[in-house]
């Protein structure tokens, strides 16, 4: 079957960020009650998409994420705090994507000298010129 005879939104269900799960599909998977989904989505935090017909539809980045509230939740958090620390924890790991590409990058322009084969602080003090007393 090629592509282009696939039914539509086939080719989009390994696609993140798609909305293709129903809330209670959505509740089952996390094992949580729809009421979970809804607190969510009435304090701000998660945004699902509304079918025509005006019923919540979660992709599984969405699903992640409530995941990962859940979890906070469970070990006592609150709403708000659960949320805050998501958005730290993922403001942390885009940092540090950031940082390993120019680290990469820099690396790939500049390959590093040749090192000393001992580094220690007594071989720096060394190069950098004799000690006056």
């Amino acid at each position: 079957m090629s592509e282009s005879s696939q039914p539509v939104g086939v080719g989009r269900l390994d696609d993140q960020d798609y909305p293709a799960v129903t809330m209670g599909q959505a509740a089952e998977l996390l094992g949580v009650q729809p009421a979970f989904l809804r607190s969510l989505d009435a304090a701000d935090v998660l945004h699902p998409v509304r079918s025509s017909g005006g019923h919540r539809r979660y992709s599984r980045r969405q699903l992640e994420f409530a995941a990962r509230m859940r979890t906070l939740f469970d070990q006592g958090l609150t709403l708000d705090a659960a949320h805050r620390i998501v958005q730290l924890e993922d403001q942390l790991d885009a940092a540090r994507q950031r940082i390993a590409e120019l680290e990469n990058a820099a690396t790939h322009r500049n390959p590093p000298a040749n090192p000393a084969p001992n580094d220690g602080p007594q071989d720096r003090q060394d190069r950098s010129g004799p000690r006056t007393a």
